[in-house]
């Protein structure tokens, strides 16, 4: 199954939170550069959600701005039902899923509805398994 990439984000931490979008993320073992959570936690180095998340708030009477739900890589296919271990292929880019994304208390201020709504359908996180890369907008993403 074949799809592509939608939208990129980072967030940075200069004293206040705040999530960056741009046009290509660069990444290595550690996760990607320039992010706060760069090499803090490997496993959970790349939070990738689909635009099926954002569908389903919205046909739950939810308004979210694409980048809300916390995501680095925004895609236009569904991988949630990928195991961790499984690989997903981003451009030349090699990711290994590791969990399903956990819920946090942030969702709840967007809407008090959104953890029990997206409790499987957040997101994943993954690994970078390959040797260090970019992953650019509308690179194609394989499952």
């Amino acid at each position: 199954m074949q799809g592509k990439v939608v939208a990129l984000y980072i967030t940075k931490d200069n004293g206040i939170k705040k999530r960056e979008k741009i046009d290509t993320i660069e990444i290595d073992k550690d996760g990607i550069k320039g992010d706060k959570f760069y090499a803090k936690d490997a496993s959970r180095a790349i939070l990738i959600t689909s635009i099926d998340s954002y569908k389903l708030a919205k046909a739950n009477n939810i308004k979210l701005q694409e980048g809300a739900l916390g995501e680095n890589i925004l895609i236009d296919i569904n991988p949630y039902h990928l195991l961790p271990g499984e690989t997903l292929q981003i451009g030349d880019t090699l990711l290994e899923i590791t969990q399903n994304c956990t819920l946090c208390k942030g969702l709840s201020t967007l809407n008090s509805k959104l953890p029990k709504l997206l409790k499987n359908d957040r997101g994943v996180f993954a690994k970078v398994v390959n040797q260090a890369h970019s992953i650019s907008l509308n690179d194609t993403v394989t499952l």
